[in-house]
């Protein structure tokens, strides 16, 4: 039960863990394998319309809120596949917005269209070797090039850049100024823009990562996004939405994931009964159960007051941080549960757990969000 959601969001949410459970799960072992999600899939998903929950109406979306991407998430993370989870929600909650929120007339006509289908996946470009959620600190710069851009630096960490389309460049262009930053919309085929190299990581091993180089890059000024020296607050702007569907999808894993071990421990016969019968697991599952609970439901809150237009920095922040934490916490205990099994690379646990280890390092880390938290708390 979700005191939040209409007719409309639980149809969603319904759809989306049916395409998770059909399309996903007897599938995912060899997107892990390959590391990647096969584009095919995508536009799949672009074809059901789950590309346009946040689109306004007049541009081909369903104009929906942040609830919609609470439940989106959420509904994703039941794939147990976080790697896919986020292939997706970087494209259409972390990349994706900055198109909508900031593009002209011409970009959106351009852009918009392809985004949707999944025939051109995004990615969002702020990242660097020195700075993550210190948006601030970049250092890739750009500099008037006649009726354009040229950009210079490297991108670290950065989803959907090996096999996407484009990316979205943050760049800095008023030197003297540290939040003088601007957006760049740069496609894969841009002169002088480069994938280094694909990044080998510890979890989400189906999610493409790069380190991108552009090296005296030029961009035309028909693809600035949004004001020019505004990028930093135009970045901000995003950040809640980012946070949230990163807890959404974790949310989404931890129910999965108690489900799974309640499941194993309920039919692993142990002492003469059941592991589920020894207390110090059934309430340690309990109280998982009781802090998932209180996760989901304080994000739904978190998303319900941006949908009202309220500040919800402090909220999101506060379930980013606390959220996360509980994810990775359910993870240890789910995977303590299954034993010997649960160290296997053939058990879904594992690999639930390794992908859980990024949720709060990325989107800001979790003393980045009790910073958020403290600052305004007095």
């Amino acid at each position: 039960m979700n005191a939040y959601f209409t007719d409309e969001l639980q149809a969603i949410y319904d759809q989306t863990v049916e395409f998770a459970a059909n399309e996903v799960k007897p599938v995912g072992e060899q997107w892990e394998e390959d590391g990647k999600v096969p584009r095919d899939v995508l536009k799949q998903m672009g074809a059901l319309g789950m590309f346009g929950l946040r689109v306004p109406t007049e541009l081909g979306g369903l104009g929906m809120g942040m609830l919609a991407s609470a439940a989106f998430s959420e509904a994703l993370g039941s794939s147990t596949f976080a790697g896919f989870d986020v292939t997706v929600l970087v494209h259409t909650d972390m990349a994706g917005p900055h198109l909508i929120n900031s593009g002209s007339p011409e970009q959106l006509e351009r852009y918009v269209p392809k985004m949707l289908t999944g025939e051109a996946i995004l990615s969002i470009g702020v990242s660097e070797p020195d700075a993550g959620s210190d948006v601030a600190g970049i250092r890739t710069s750009a500099v008037r090039d006649g009726d354009g851009w040229r950009i210079n630096g490297t991108k670290t960490f950065i989803t959907n850049a090996v096999y996407g389309d484009m990316t979205i460049v943050a760049a800095k262009t008023d030197p003297d100024n540290k939040y003088g930053i601007t957006m760049f919309l740069v496609p894969a085929d841009t002169d002088g823009f480069s994938v280094a190299k694909k990044l080998d990581k510890h979890g989400w091993r189906c999610s493409d990562t790069a380190e991108l180089v552009l090296e005296d890059v030029w961009v035309p000024d028909t693809q600035v996004l949004g004001t020019v020296h505004r990028g930093f607050y135009e970045t901000m702007r995003n950040f809640q939405n980012e946070r949230m569907v990163l807890v959404g999808m974790g949310v989404g894993a931890a129910q999965a994931a108690i489900d799974m071990t309640n499941d194993y421990t309920q039919n692993r016969s142990a002492f003469g009964g059941t592991l589920y019968d020894l207390g110090a697991i059934r309430q340690r599952m309990a109280m998982n159960q009781a802090k998932v609970d209180a996760v989901r439901a304080s994000m739904y809150h978190a998303a319900w007051l941006g949908d009202q237009g309220l500040d919800n920095v402090k909220e999101m922040s506060g379930v980013k941080a606390f959220g996360c934490e509980v994810v990775n916490q359910v993870m240890y205990d789910c995977i303590q549960f299954h034993g010997g099994l649960g160290y296997m690379r053939e058990s879904a646990i594992e690999r639930m757990y390794r992908d859980a280890r990024i949720l709060p390092i990325g989107g800001g880390a979790t003393e980045v969000m009790l910073e958020e938290v403290a600052k305004r708390s007095y």
